[in-house]
């Protein structure tokens, strides 16, 4: 593993300078150049000019809403499309609409996006309109079953269309080609809410408000903020904003019953949530539901207006999540050894340049984080299948900074016809079904790809830290700036530093975790640290006297004293 730092020039720092020195190094290095870049205020969100198809789609939800037809939403397993459908059934009441319900397909029985398996379930509901939200953008087949059976279909997503689009009455993608919108990274959550806003502008000119209240929809940011953290979408400006502003509503406690228990469960602070809150504390306990059981569960639990209720929801989900993380132990460990297995016959240029993996006990709902265990160990595309029905093979894709992978799948698929049944996905990551026995052919042809693609240098491990921390810099004062200072995530990464440390005392903690007593190598304060699944890493309580750490700073809570340590991510011999 390499440690570089981001580079940084002093202009943008200046022109930050009203702002914590630390701060400002770090925006600095996040090609912040102007303060206003850092307005998160709603006035800084973009307009709807440009998002195509917006306007034929307003034409639809207006009438189903001023005429009191029936509206059916249909949304993905993932904690995004549970986000999405509790927002479209929460915004869409609040805007008048009385018969608004949602379905959520279970991955196990229908496949993902609107199939035209989903459509029939679907049309046994009768719905005047049926709402995609969060798929349907490669829904060829089940919009052409839907408008067979009477429908309107109002598409609205977010993913990358592939070649053929299906034909829905409207659809609202800002991925689109020719869209001129400039939130490209919106998440399925991030394109409804747009619509919603839109939609309450055009029944605003329409007099539907007359007499009555225009609801304030900024009052269910808290689920966009969900969804878009749980989604792992880039934070360009648009969703920084949309983030923002939901954790505001959380942190002051004006939020879904459902978002306050999730947290609490997991142990966060709701009047302290941060983004990292919403992505490893409540997104996993949401898509446990949609991994194993069915994600109508974790929909109930944000649309429930009880906070009991609402605690009984995240208590069954948290269990879920537990049973997910049992799962998902022993598939990496399963896939850990079949990888090291051959790994001692890499070298240089004949390590292989994406990993597939699979074996027929896995489980389709963990195969992604599996996916994602590996891409971290072995800083390469990794493809991780499960065994499904009619002899296929579901696989899950994460890469890596330099391949986007819904491409490479598209240029196997072009190269290979045949041998990808179906995929979809972005760039980080994708969906894919292959023939069980096409799995070699598919390894090989995948291979052949990201090779080619690929870069060698860009298969190696690198850290990207904003450089190093003064002694005197390692402070609860310099972590809570920084805590305070995202929203950070994908896109706009959480502040990782750097720097070389004396080992005072090691510990484990856990099942593989290593408690740490350091020092810096210029002094300061004694400061803990804990070095999360270290011996899974290799690392025991013998350290080396110095090490080089790659680390985040956090301030720790306990009996109402706080105190600053470091949340360490990598660490070598110095």
């Amino acid at each position: 593993m390499r440690i570089r730092r981001r580079p940084a020039t002093e202009s943008s720092e200046a022109a930050l300078g009203d702002l914590h020195p630390v701060l400002q190094r770090v925006y600095a290095r996040r090609g912040v150049m102007e303060a206003d870049e850092l307005d998160c205020s709603l006035t800084a969100l973009a307009p709807t000019d440009g998002l195509s198809g917006l306007e034929t789609a307003l034409d639809h939800l207006a009438a189903a809403v001023m005429e009191q037809q029936r509206v059916l939403l249909v949304g993905d397993f993932d904690a995004d499309g549970a986000s999405s459908c509790a927002l479209g059934v929460l915004g869409l009441r609040a805007l008048g609409a009385r018969e608004v319900e949602y379905l959520v397909p279970n991955r196990f029985e229908y496949g993902y996006g609107l199939t035209p398996e989903i459509v029939d379930e679907a049309f046994r509901r009768r719905p005047d309109l049926l709402v995609t939200v969060d798929n349907g953008v490669s829904s060829v087949d089940g919009v052409r079953r839907a408008r067979e059976l009477g429908m309107r279909v109002v598409v609205t997503d977010h993913h990358l269309p592939p070649a053929e689009l299906p034909v829905p009455d409207a659809m609202v993608n800002p991925n689109l080609p020719g869209d001129t919108f400039p939130g490209k990274h919106l998440a399925g959550v991030g394109v409804l809410f747009y619509v919603l806003a839109g939609l309450r502008g055009r029944l605003r000119d329409c007099g539907w408000f007359v007499g009555g209240t225009e609801p304030q929809l900024a009052g269910l940011l808290d689920l966009v903020a969900l969804g878009t953290v749980a989604d792992v979408v880039p934070l360009d400006r648009i969703n920084r904003v949309l983030v923002e502003q939901g954790l505001r509503r959380i942190r002051a406690g004006r939020c879904r019953p459902g978002i306050t228990a999730l947290l609490e469960v997991a142990g966060r602070e709701p009047g302290l949530c941060v983004s990292a809150d919403l992505g490893f504390a409540a997104g996993p306990r949401l898509n446990a539901a949609g991994r194993l059981d069915d994600m109508t569960r974790g929909v109930e639990c944000l649309l429930c207006d009880q906070p009991a209720a609402a605690r009984d929801h995240a208590h069954r989900l948290d269990a879920l999540n537990r049973e997910r993380r049992e799962i998902e132990g022993r598939m990496a460990a399963e896939a850990m050894a079949a990888v090291e297995a051959f790994e001692h016959s890499w070298s240089g240029d004949s390590t292989p340049a994406a990993l597939c993996v699979t074996d027929p006990g896995w489980h389709q709902g963990v195969v992604g984080i599996v996916a994602s265990r590996l891409k971290e160990r072995f800083h390469r595309p990794v493809i991780a299948f499960a065994p499904s029905e009619n002899g296929e093979l579901k696989g899950s894709v994460r890469s890596v900074p330099g391949l986007h992978v819904r491409d490479a799948l598209e240029q196997v698929a072009a190269r290979y016809p045949g041998l990808i049944q179906r995929f979809g996905g972005h760039a980080a990551a994708a969906g894919l079904s292959v023939r069980s026995e096409r799995f070699d052919g598919f390894r090989e042809a995948f291979n052949e790809v990201v090779d080619a693609t690929l870069p060698l240098e860009q298969r190696q491990g690198v850290w990207l830290t904003d450089g190093e921390l003064a002694p005197t810099e390692l402070s609860v004062d310099v972590a809570q700036a920084l805590r305070s200072g995202g929203p950070w995530g994908q896109g706009f990464p959480e502040p990782l530093f750097d720097g070389i440390f004396r080992v005072l005392g090691a510990r484990v903690v856990g099942d593989s975790h290593l408690k740490l007593r350091l020092q810096a190598e210029g002094g300061g304060p004694r400061l803990d640290g804990i070095a999360f699944r270290a011996l899974d890493a290799g690392w025991d309580e013998t350290l080396p006297e110095w090490l080089h750490l790659v680390y985040r700073l956090d301030v720790n809570r306990w009996r109402g004293r706080e105190s600053v340590q470091l949340l360490v991510e990598h660490m070598q011999d110095a």
